[in-house]
């Protein structure tokens, strides 16, 4: 372990997409789960041309809500954020990727829209290529690296719910927004 045998809690989530219904209910995954920082993939505030408005449209309302917690975020860029987003969050969202080292892993965060996942940063066998977009919960392990989706705030798609992820060392825990249920897997080498 890279950090005193500390393992890092984080919790991961994409695709707000304004909805202030959806980001109340990640907010309070947030205070009961308490994990060390929140990574947003993206997607926060603009619902973009291809979706449906979600429940309780209100950019505003989302982007106070999130600059009350903007000390525990790691955000990057997704395909709806543009610089006016910028604008009205007090936190930084307009990097393309970001680099977590978190325990034994590196996590490279992206939202996933400007690269095919064939295309991949250099990363070592056993790291984490974390990406949203797409709207599906995702955990597979190709060419030795593990692909890792959070799934979809407020629009899920592909039949999935509305959720977010807890990581902590090796276990991925996703949680249901609607429901509290729990689906887990293990991030093995």
């Amino acid at each position: 372990m890279g950090n005193g045998g500390y393992e890092m809690k984080l919790m991961i989530a994409s695709d707000i997409h304004g909805s202030a219904f959806w980001c109340r209910k990640l907010l309070a995954v947030m205070e009961e789960e308490k994990p060390d920082k929140m990574v947003l993939l993206g997607d926060l505030l603009y619902h973009g041309p291809r979706n449906a408005l979600p429940d309780e449209y209100a950019p505003q309302v989302v982007a106070a809500m999130l600059n009350r917690v903007k000390n525990r975020l790691i955000c990057v860029r997704g395909n709806c954020e543009a610089e006016v987003d910028q604008m009205m969050l007090e936190f930084p969202v307009l990097g393309e990727c970001a680099l977590i080292y978190a325990g034994k892993r590196t996590i490279y965060a992206t939202h996933g829209h400007q690269m095919f996942l064939n295309e991949i940063p250099n990363l070592l066998p056993g790291e984490v290529l974390l990406y949203g977009h797409t709207h599906v919960p995702q955990c597979e392990k190709k060419n030795g690296l593990w692909y890792v989706n959070p799934g979809s705030v407020s629009i899920p798609k592909g039949g999935s719910c509305h959720s977010c992820l807890i990581m902590e060392g090796d276990e991925l825990t996703w949680k249901n927004l609607e429901n509290g249920a729990v689906r887990r897997e293990m991030l093995t080498d």
